[in-house]
């Protein structure tokens, strides 16, 4: 049985590693983030005075800012927290940070971002591939969770790096909890060659 503490070593991991792989991605789907905007807000002004803005109290005690360029929504809380989502890079995720930042400026407040902290990433992928889900759990199950008539896909826990990905039969695989970008790299590496053991001929 191959575990993910021993793949992520093995000489056909780092074969591969150093040529192209026969899959599509991993592409970033989402970014989740917080940041400290060290500012108090009436959430009702802001719901009042900016575009693309939801804030029901009853439902949620936060203000949902959207915006288009770069793609993200913002989760403002009174006490100054935001959290953010949607962004498909770092990079886009901290350019929206001062762009929500802005926003609540013409606002007339003075926000001061600090402890920019990425909390989650998700990724997906495509090893074009059919993958025979049952062989996998029976030979991993310490490391998977698979109830077919619950849920199609299979949870495979790794630990190089540590994440869990979501692997279903047509050879879709989503990468969660990730915090680099590169994470997603790494966990498709070691990933890929368990997979191909499985491949449906």
């Amino acid at each position: 049985m191959a575990s993910p503490i021993s793949l992520s070593s093995s000489s056909s991991t780092r074969r591969s590693s150093s040529r192209a792989l026969p899959y599509d991605g991993p592409k970033l789907a989402n970014i989740v983030c917080g940041v400290n905007l060290n500012c108090r807000f009436d959430l009702q002004l802001i719901a009042r005075h900016c575009r693309n803005v939801e804030y029901c109290p009853k439902r949620f005690k936060a203000a949902i800012i959207r915006t288009r360029e770069p793609k993200a929504t913002a989760l403002v809380f009174e006490g100054g927290k935001m959290q953010m989502l949607g962004a498909r890079s770092v990079d886009d995720a901290k350019l929206a940070c001062r762009k929500f930042a802005r926003m609540l400026q013409k606002l007339g407040y003075e926000p001061r971002t600090e402890g920019f902290n990425v909390q989650n990433m998700v990724a997906h992928a495509d090893t074009k591939m059919v993958v025979r889900l049952e062989g996998l759990h029976a030979e991993n199950w310490r490391w998977t969770q698979f109830e077919p008539e619950l849920f199609p896909g299979l949870f495979f826990q790794m630990m190089q790096p540590n994440m869990k990905t979501l692997v279903f039969a047509k050879g879709k695989v989503v990468l969660l909890g990730g915090k680099e970008e590169g994470d997603f790299e790494k966990a498709m590496q070691n990933l890929y060659p368990l997979l191909v053991q499985y491949r449906k001929t």
